[in-house]
């Protein structure tokens, strides 16, 4: 993938234990910028679904919040209707690294929606 997404961007798709698919962007240095908040019974509904993302981005609001779980802070992402599609792969220590990290990814996001077609990593 050229620099439209950032060069070397790929999407993966995990299964869990439960046969449940869901999908996670990792850059070319290895590590994950985001994952995806949903889960799908099938392979072609997540890469569908992932897709549809790349091509909302217009229609998509989210930003950082205070990490419950943490003392850290995290990104959502969520879709026109409000549902969450997308999340910070970890939380952050400072709210600035986090917002630019958030920024980072709508900006690749906007990029594959953008490219002719998704770098799908189908070696993992």
């Amino acid at each position: 993938m050229g620099g439209v997404g950032g060069a070397g961007t790929r999407c993966q798709i995990d299964i869990d234990e439960n046969g449940w698919y869901s999908w996670r962007l990792t850059a070319n240095n290895g590590r994950v910028i985001a994952l995806g908040a949903n889960t799908y019974s099938d392979d072609a509904v997540c890469r569908a679904a992932f897709e549809a993302l790349c091509g909302q981005t217009g229609s998509l609001a989210g930003g950082v919040q205070h990490a419950a779980e943490s003392n850290g802070w995290i990104w959502r992402l969520r879709d026109g209707d409000g549902r969450v599609q997308a999340v910070s792969a970890r939380a952050y220590e400072r709210h600035s690294t986090c917002q630019a990290a958030y920024d980072r990814f709508r900006v690749t996001l906007f990029g594959l929606g953008a490219a002719a077609c998704v770098p799908w990593d189908d070696a993992s």
